[in-house]
């Protein structure tokens, strides 16, 4: 690997601003505010939705029974009554 071109990895701090969820990892993003942790100022980064408040993964995802490709154009363009 050739040095000085990789992006700084480090701590990091993910808090989920809808339900306040919050869990460490490492990462390249930064933030401007910190924490202290251990002794050690770790980014925070903000996120409005992740895995903790989606629909799709909390169950709250509610899909919509439709008909094919085929069935919708029957619909649209089908033989009127």
């Amino acid at each position: 690997m050739k040095a000085e071109i990789h992006p700084d990895y480090h701590t990091v701090i993910f808090v989920d601003t809808a339900t306040g969820e919050e869990w460490t990892t490492r990462s390249t993003a930064t933030s401007q505010e910190t924490r202290d942790v251990d002794g050690v100022e770790v980014p925070v980064i903000r996120l409005e939705i992740s895995s903790s408040s989606h629909p799709f993964w909390t169950g709250g995802l509610r899909e919509t029974a439709r008909g094919g490709k085929v069935d919708t154009f029957r619909r649209r363009y089908g033989k009127k009554k």
